[in-house]
């Protein structure tokens, strides 16, 4: 109980001095949040606003490699960002990201030691994480033959009976990642010619692929135009409550290990008032709401606690360490062998 006294004292301390420092007679900063689409509670946006008068311009991507291409480039300028692992050790290495002031951010307390100082940011000086999940191919349980899944392998991308009722990521270092792991390879190989052994599993796969997708997953699995398809396991529990049948299974062969943590670009201008989100994000009312809407798991350990445990004890979403046994987390890959997967990538997708 303290401890919540304390933590309300210093985010109504954090609330002022932000108020303070913007110095506008009462009008505040606008934020520009940049975070993957289906990613947050209907209403958490407008619930930050009524209690801190800061309106947000809230915008989504669908990829790391999107919201990459688009920072970049300087097509758009943001506050808070949410990037994944391998994504945010990138920017860090080309000095993108500001380093976070955690007297701002007092709800980091909540955050479960096993998710800080991750590789990608070793001392916790650029990122607070958000959500964290593993990926897992699914499928119409209904339509998929019980012998085709029972070995709950990669394989099933691959199965020509499914051919033109298959989905595959569309984006690389997910297609990479499922193909080099079919081969027996890691995810963060840096051998060329395991990457071009892989290239050449996904142009074998092509023909069986019904599209190229990411967020579009939802509706052509939901409603049964596709069968299988590799996505998040976060996004079960979403596609469940439109079509029951949806199942998934974390492959055997290995799955991606990932995090996603919320992160403010060096370029902001209300770094203050992007701190002040990202703790309001972590307080333990808002990652409820979030983690019971979007699926994912939470990182935010007394959020956890007070989740249904129909939720928590789901092995696809929060798995015990036995079935991940063969996950890997991206690591950020050496420009040489960013440059090829990118060519390869190119090639496989060209008409």
């Amino acid at each position: 109980m303290k401890k919540k006294v304390l933590s309300a004292l210093l985010c109504v301390l954090v609330l002022l001095t932000v108020a303070a420092a913007s110095g506008c007679g009462g009008k505040s900063a606008v934020l520009n949040v940049y975070n993957w689409g289906v990613y947050i509670a209907p209403g958490v946006i407008k619930q930050f606003k009524k209690e801190t008068g800061i309106k947000v311009n809230y915008t989504t991507y669908d990829s790391n490699e999107a919201l990459y291409s688009k920072i970049s480039s300087g097509a758009a300028s943001y506050d808070v960002i949410v990037p994944s692992d391998y994504m945010i050790s990138r920017m860090i290495e080309e000095d993108m990201l500001a380093e976070l002031n955690f007297d701002n951010i007092p709800n980091f307390q909540y955050i479960g030691d096993s998710y800080k100082s991750l590789e990608y940011d070793s001392e916790n000086k650029y990122s607070v994480p958000y959500t964290w999940g593993n990926t897992v191919i699914f499928y119409d349980k209904t339509k998929v033959d019980a012998e085709d899944i029972a070995e709950q392998s990669i394989d099933l991308l691959w199965n020509k009976k499914y051919s033109g009722q298959i989905l595959m990521f569309d984006n690389p270092r997910d297609a990479f990642g499922l193909a080099l792991k079919k081969l027996g390879y890691s995810m963060n190989t840096t051998n060329k010619s395991e990457w071009e052994a892989a290239a050449a599993e996904l142009k074998a796969q092509k023909p069986l692929v019904q599209a190229y997708v990411m967020d579009q997953i939802y509706d052509k699995m939901i409603s049964g135009e596709a069968l299988i398809a590799p996505y998040y396991a976060g996004d079960l529990l979403v596609m469940q409550a439109d079509n029951p049948n949806i199942e998934c299974y974390i492959p055997k062969e290995g799955a991606n290990l990932f995090a996603d943590a919320m992160c403010v670009l060096k370029t902001s201008t209300h770094k203050a008032e992007a701190e002040m989100f990202i703790n309001f994000m972590c307080r333990t009312d808002i990652a409820v709401k979030n983690a019971e809407e979007i699926g994912y798991a939470t990182p935010q350990m007394e959020a956890r606690s007070l989740l249904d445990p129909s939720i928590t004890s789901n092995r696809s979403i929060y798995p015990p360490d036995e079935d991940l046994v063969n996950a890997e987390i991206f690591i950020n890959l050496p420009p040489d062998i960013t440059r090829l997967q990118s060519s390869l990538w190119t090639d496989i997708k060209k008409d």
